[in-house]
């Protein structure tokens, strides 16, 4: 009777390891809180699993220190050395025909590979464009994207300066410090994880240099720029063009399509691009399943689900429906990774992108980068652009490199 009862643990035990008795209750760490509302959505047209939607602004970083572990992780930079060891292989997913592999765009999804296996699916991301009046719509000469000579060229034309002062200005490249990361992105400046964080120098000077250049040809100094954009700048950049005060500003494309529809559409935009490339911002979000997880049929079911075209086309629906569109753009705020869905079904909600489709073979995406870019980035990289470009000579401002250093020194990465 012992050996039976034995015997009868042994095979229980089997069969839970092997997934016969997994939880359907899966648990979704994430950065993006419309992914709850998805995840709501999941739940209510099936009642065989359930997701239940954990919010934290870094759940990258707390895979780290976890002592119970989420199904599912859906944020920004999971593709990091310290957490892309957590995620299982979503390969059976396509081989199963489960999702479709070549609904996506290819560069997004060859970023979510480890060694040609697919670790993570990529759920959405946004690029930078140029902002103008609906009424210079003749001035642009392609319909999907403007080059950085374009904004330099057309800006410099719309001009208006008086007594050495400048009424209207164009454009300002230093007006914005992201848009000097966004040349230096085009540039291939290639910021990435390294040890910690490693770039191109020389790819990074040339940037600098055809900043300053811009500035001094099409706007005389950094000076006159500052002393526009100190008087005039208390306006949002959308006043400021509708005033004909200037003629481009840059935004990301989730702000613009987020902007008031009274306001957007009076205004036009195109891609941000330079020698065929552009570049994707690098808050983009991806999805995987953790290896840990005790849900995994549950978590994988979610990601099917998710991965549907008609699906997205339903969650984009409920969003405008229920007025959750004044605030959030598109599928987790930005276009779609399913090139279907952002190619075929955002236009029916967007009538900007008719005949403005992001195009697929321009999408230029970041490299991996480490889990506090987002720090980094706000704390030293666009400090160091705002500064080296008023700098007359490179030695009056402290190295990138040495930024850094002092920067990991009081703020090392737990």
């Amino acid at each position: 009777m012992r050996k039976l009862i034995v015997l009868s643990i042994v095979i229980i035990l089997a069969f839970t390891s092997c997934g016969f008795f997994q939880e359907e209750t899966a648990i979704l760490w994430t950065d993006q809180p419309e992914l709850a509302i998805y995840a709501e959505e999941f739940n209510l047209i099936q009642d065989r699993y359930k997701i239940e939607t954990k919010y934290m602004e870094q759940p990258a970083g707390q895979l780290i220190t976890a002592s119970v572990y989420p199904d599912i992780v859906i944020g920004n930079w999971l593709k990091s050395s310290s957490t892309r060891t957590f995620f299982l292989s979503m390969d059976d997913l396509f081989t199963d025909e489960r999702i479709q592999q070549n609904a996506f765009y290819p560069a997004l999804l060859n970023l979510g590979k480890i060694d040609e296996v697919q670790y993570l699916l990529p759920v959405c991301f946004n690029i930078p464009v140029i902002v103008f009046s609906e009424e210079h719509q003749n001035l642009v000469s392609n319909p999907f994207t403007i080059t950085l000579d374009e904004i330099k060229t057309l800006g410099q034309t719309f001009n208006v300066q008086k007594n050495d002062v400048y009424t209207n200005m164009g454009f300002s490249p230093t007006a914005n410090d992201g848009f000097s990361f966004v040349v230096s992105a085009l540039f291939n400046t290639s910021f990435r994880e390294g040890r910690p964080l490693a770039w191109d120098p020389m790819a990074l000077e040339r940037s600098v240099e055809y900043l300053q250049s811009w500035t001094q040809e099409a706007n005389t100094s950094v000076r006159h720029e500052d002393d526009f954009v100190f008087k005039y700048y208390y306006d949002p950049p959308a006043k400021l063009i509708l005033s004909g005060r200037i003629l481009f500003a840059y935004l990301t494309s989730d702000d613009f399509f987020t902007m008031g529809e009274e306001t957007r559409s009076q205004l036009a935009f195109r891609y941000i691009s330079y020698n065929n490339a552009i570049p994707v911002d690098e808050r983009m979000v991806y999805a995987g399943i953790c290896k840990k997880g005790k849900a995994r049929e549950a978590a994988k079911a979610f990601i099917e689900w998710f991965y549907q075209s008609e699906n997205q086309r339903m969650l984009l629906l409920d969003t405008r429906q229920n007025r959750l569109s004044d605030n959030l753009f598109g599928i987790g705020n930005g276009f779609s990774a399913l090139r279907t869905v952002t190619e075929s079904v955002f236009p029916q909600f967007y009538s900007d992108l008719l005949g403005h489709i992001p195009p697929a073979d321009y999408l230029s995406p970041p490299n991996i980068l480490p889990r506090n870019w987002l720090a980094i980035k706000e704390h030293v990289i666009l400090p160091y652009f705002h500064e080296r470009i008023r700098a007359e000579q490179r030695n009056e401002v402290k190295t990138l490199e040495n930024r850094i250093s002092d920067w990991y020194i009081l703020n090392p990465i737990r």
